[in-house]
């Protein structure tokens, strides 16, 4: 599948308003949001045969006590048509705040300015108000994560400014009642043939697909904008319906866990058993 070459909008402190403009007013159209975080590591590990509690409860820990280094957001249409990719870049400061050693080494060789982003990263709290009240105008969004259960963590806690909640299961809630509409294209890529159980990376995902990454990979900007090209891709080459994978994120159901904390609030949808079946390729 082709696509038109997209140039990344880069957002600093002196230029978040009147990016934010521009993105508000695109979400009438485009209201598929397509994100991406970077941060700077776990800075409690997590054993992969931790049980869910555990998992939940180091990533809140990991979440709380550290700062997002960037945000990519790629807009697009239910049709899968891509509009922009914005790449929100946030103070950081390596002699300040916390971190990982070798996450911080890493990014670094993937280009990520820690020099520039110290001098003209972008306040929390600045974009946590300007942020927030954009959303509210909007209350029918669809958010694509690709293995992103770190990344609508740190979106709800710079949003809300507060810790989050103490389960996995009131998480789920906050989700739902923030962001709404919840998929993750990783998870979906469990259902496709030839994509190898939806066990392969965003870059090895793109690649068996056929798809050209715009921007440097492990930036959040040019992440985001995969994960859409990803999305749309597969809409088309396995006709799927992405509504059928509302909350079935890669690691969190979030309509079990919803239903386990407060089923009141549970969208009908939620209540069926969900049995999706191994799609082939349709072109």
């Amino acid at each position: 599948m082709n696509f038109p070459y997209f140039k990344i909008r880069e957002v600093w402190s002196h230029n978040l308003e009147e990016e934010l403009i521009m993105l508000d007013a695109s979400l009438f159209k485009f209201p598929v949001l397509s994100v991406d975080t970077e941060f700077p590591g776990c800075l409690l590990k997590t054993s992969k045969t931790a049980s869910d509690d555990v998992r939940y409860a180091n990533l809140k820990f990991n979440v709380e006590k550290s700062k997002m280094i960037q945000l990519g957001v790629t807009l697009s249409n239910e049709r899968g048509t891509i509009f922009a990719t914005w790449e929100f870049n946030f103070r950081f400061d390596v002699d300040e705040d916390r971190h990982s050693e070798d996450s911080i080494e890493f990014l670094k060789q993937h280009g990520i300015d820690f020099t520039r982003l110290k001098n003209d990263g972008i306040e929390t709290e600045r974009f946590s108000a300007a942020f927030s009240y954009m959303l509210s105008r909007h209350r029918n969004l669809h958010w694509v994560t690709f293995q992103g259960l770190y990344d609508l963590a740190y979106i709800l806690h710079a949003v809300t400014l507060t810790p989050l909640p103490e389960s996995a299961a009131e998480f789920a809630v906050l989700t739902q009642h923030v962001l709404g509409s919840v998929i993750d294209v990783k998870y979906m890529a469990k259902f496709c043939e030839g994509l190898h159980g939806g066990e392969l990376g965003l870059q090895r995902l793109g690649d068996v697909l056929g798809i050209k990454r715009t921007g440097g990979s492990h930036n959040a900007g040019s992440d985001s904008l995969l994960t859409a090209k990803v999305l749309a891709t597969m809409m088309m080459e396995f006709d799927m319906n992405p509504s059928i994978y509302e909350g079935c994120l890669y690691g969190l159901d979030i309509t079990t866990q919803i239903r386990r904390y407060s089923c009141h609030v549970v969208p009908q949808y939620c209540y069926g058993v969900f049995e999706p079946v191994m799609l082939p390729r349709t072109v």
